[in-house]
């Protein structure tokens, strides 16, 4: 700590401090009380609690004040925003520090999208704290941009920022003691080991904790996070734009069992962290739920910072940073103010940071080969023309999907999309290594009655997604992706209805918050023309490649089930 000897003498009573939160309701996360009291700062921190002379004293009146808040598990790329817009939507939530995996980063750029990613993430008004990936790529059935091995891994592990290792997607490889899955653990050993083990329960469960994870936050079901948390895992409560768990798993939650549990949103877009809310939505969803507030600040504060090991953060005591919220009503908990180290930074849902200066975008990720129409079509022999598919059937508001076995249209020898039963065609092009690889399946849940929506971002290689009624519309959205160099559309009749640039890996937008969430809401109404009753089309459609997710995926590769992690063929 810096001028030790000054903050000292300030904590003595000796000297003013720069400034003193007067007369507020303390919501003290250390002891669970909440008092009045009044809290000196100086240079960041916090130097006591009490009656200090200060150089500013902010007036509070009775108003509540506690820690800013801390999402547990976050992959910043999914909002589509850059760090410096990202900050600008969720300050004023009352955020202040992030432990985030650049997983998707470094699945289409390697150690050069971490590298990225921490120096994007520098000087802002949120702390972030980077889990370097662990799975790149995620499984060996699809084609990502990079290979992370536990070598590159020893590379970063020491910088400062980064507090251990991200999410063990490859469950099966470490209950099973894969070498080079119980390598990345050991590569991570002295920092946090997060998991990923969605429904893995029993044997495998305790091999999986034995092997040395230490979290996971894919509980979909109470027994299964139950049985994670009797078993020593920190369990992260998610509730992102389509992982919606938090009303699920709240009642597992106790004042005893509180301290291993944060919040985590995973993956959230724009629009719905500035409309909705970030990790204070979290908060104020497991009050209404039946939580007590003190204890849903805990998990959202302390309980985070412990568990990843983040020094000063999620407290007000001396020593620890001044990154406070200020709201006025307990159990609606609303932010009024949110401050970064003794400075405000966002105020009444507006954010009031200086805008850093801009970091140079990495390179183009776009390298597409592909024959169309021929690589597009999925052509049935004679001998085969009584058999079924399998078809992705998705869960909406879940990442899982399911497998089902349905009887195809065909036309001249070829199996098409059968609107009437929302059977669609599912397109997976890979985009890194030109490698030529196209994988082609149908899928059910989209409802779209004409055109095709496509994305370069698509769980978790990134390759090109794109889902449709017809061939035509499937290849234009393609082609429209190609010519963005990154990005999501919805075309109808060959037309573009609507678009949003990804140039950023793919994945992330160059273009400020307002306008990201304006094209978004351009997308989603487009889908919604098209027929699409989803709520959030896209985030859907990227997450149909995800082979670690059972039940039913398409990579470029093929089909995957992704129960038994293997491939699988349409033909059944």
């Amino acid at each position: 700590m810096r001028h030790l000897q000054e903050k000292l003498s300030i904590a003595r009573g000796e000297r003013p401090a720069e400034r003193l939160f007067k007369d507020a309701n303390l919501i003290n996360v250390l002891s669970g009380e909440i008092y009045r009291a009044s809290v000196a700062v100086d240079d960041g921190r916090v130097i006591g609690l009490g009656d200090y002379e200060a150089k500013e004293v902010i007036e509070l009146k009775g108003a509540y004040l506690a820690p800013s808040l801390i999402d547990g598990h976050f992959h910043v790329e999914s909002s589509m925003l850059t760090a410096a817009e990202f900050v600008r939507a969720v300050v004023p939530h009352g955020t202040g520090a992030m432990v985030i995996d650049p997983h998707e980063y470094a699945n289409v750029l390697g150690l050069d999208g971490i590298r990225y990613v921490l120096e994007s993430s520098k000087d802002l008004p949120v702390d972030f704290f980077i889990m370097l990936p662990s799975c790149v790529p995620a499984t060996p059935f699809e084609t990502a941009g990079a290979r992370i091995t536990a070598d590159d891994l020893r590379l970063m592990i020491a910088d400062e920022r980064v507090a251990g290792v991200a999410e063990l997607m490859n469950y099966p490889g470490v209950y099973l003691g894969d070498e080079s899955e119980l390598a990345k653990i050991h590569a991570g050993k002295g920092k946090n080991v997060d998991g990923h083990a969605p429904g893995l329960r029993g044997r495998n469960l305790n091999a999986y904790v034995l092997a040395g994870v230490r979290s996971d936050h894919e509980s979909t079901e109470l027994e299964e996070a139950k049985e994670k948390l009797r078993l020593g895992l920190h369990v992260l409560l998610r509730e992102g734009s389509t992982e919606r768990n938090l009303e699920t798993l709240v009642p597992l939650v106790n004042q005893h069992n509180a301290v291993n549990c944060s919040f985590a949103t995973d993956d959230k877009l724009a629009g719905d962290l500035v409309s909705e809310g970030h990790i204070d939505h979290c908060v104020r969803k497991a009050i209404k739920l039946g939580l007590p507030p003190i204890t849903a600040l805990q998990i959202a504060t302390i309980h985070t910072a412990r568990h990843y090991r983040l020094r000063n953060f999620g407290a007000i005591a001396p020593r620890y940073w001044a990154d406070f919220v200020v709201f006025d009503d307990l159990e609606k908990f609303s932010v009024r103010q949110t401050y970064k180290k003794g400075v405000l930074v966002g105020e009444n849902g507006k954010y009031l940071a200086h805008q850093p200066a801009p970091v140079p975008l990495p390179r183009s990720t776009m390298n597409l080969r592909y024959n169309a129409p021929g690589d597009l079509e999925v052509r049935i022999d004679q001998k085969d023309g009584n058999r079924s598919i399998r078809v992705i059937e998705i869960v909406p508001n879940q990442i899982v999907t399911r497998g089902r076995v349905e009887k195809p249209r065909t036309e001249d020898s070829r199996i098409v999309p059968d609107i009437e039963r929302d059977i669609l065609k599912l397109v997976v092009v890979e985009r890194h290594r030109s490698t030529g690889n196209v994988g082609v399946a149908f899928v059910r849940g989209f409802k779209l009655k004409t055109g095709a929506i496509g994305s370069t971002v698509a769980h978790d290689a990134h390759n090109v997604v794109a889902a449709g009624t017809n061939d035509a519309d499937i290849r234009r959205a393609i082609e429209e992706l190609q010519r963005m160099q990154g990005g999501q559309v919805a075309v109808r009749d060959g037309q573009v209805l609507a678009e949003l640039p990804l140039p950023v890996a793919g994945l992330v937008s160059d273009r400020p918050l307002d306008e990201v969430i304006k094209r978004i809401d351009e997308l989603n109404a487009a889908a919604r023309s098209l027929g699409c009753t989803l709520e959030a089309p896209f985030m859907t459609l990227s997450f149909l490649s995800l082979s670690p997710i059972p039940e039913l995926k398409l990579t470029d590769q093929g089909l995957i089930d992704a129960v038994n992690m293997k491939p699988t063929e349409l033909l059944v």
